[in-house]
């Protein structure tokens, strides 16, 4: 698959139109659209913006090999959730957790149905791990609430 194809597979993936990809990214919807069509090749700072808005990985764009998308996707959106949540710092352990995981099935026979299943699990306790320990570590004064939690 292409950059292009995948620029654009991703975009409908999300329900995207090429004006709403270009407004949360800052690029133009002409270039988009010589990305998406043309198969023009952008700046890295355009993929880079591309590969956060769309919660692609920058080596899947750039790959024209790669194609576990959907894999992908889950562990870029399991640590945009631990960066939004927990910061720069939770990501960064959420990255070191998938890493480490993933490490566990290397060579292994499991389908993909299965390690999805567990890296699921393990995003999810790693995600109320932090909950806990930020609530019942951090002092209540410095706590971010949202009323409906």
């Amino acid at each position: 698959m292409t950059f292009g194809e995948k620029i654009k597979e991703a975009r409908l993936a999300m329900n995207l139109s090429q004006t709403e990809l270009a407004q949360l990214t800052g690029i133009s919807e002409r270039s988009l659209y010589t990305y998406e069509q043309l198969g023009t090749l952008p700046r890295k700072n355009n993929i880079r913006k591309l590969a956060e808005a769309l919660h692609i990985s920058v080596s899947y764009l750039l790959d024209e090999d790669e194609t576990d998308t959907q894999n992908q996707i889950d562990n870029d959106l399991f640590i945009m959730e631990a960066r939004e949540k927990f910061g720069s710092k939770g990501a960064k352990e959420a990255q070191d957790v998938l890493g480490r995981v993933n490490s566990l099935f290397a060579g292994g026979d499991l389908d993909e149905e299965a390690k999805d299943v567990f890296f699921q699990a393990v995003m999810a306790v790693y995600m109320d791990s932090k909950k806990n320990a930020h609530d019942k570590f951090t002092p209540k004064k410095y706590r971010k609430h949202k009323d409906k939690e």
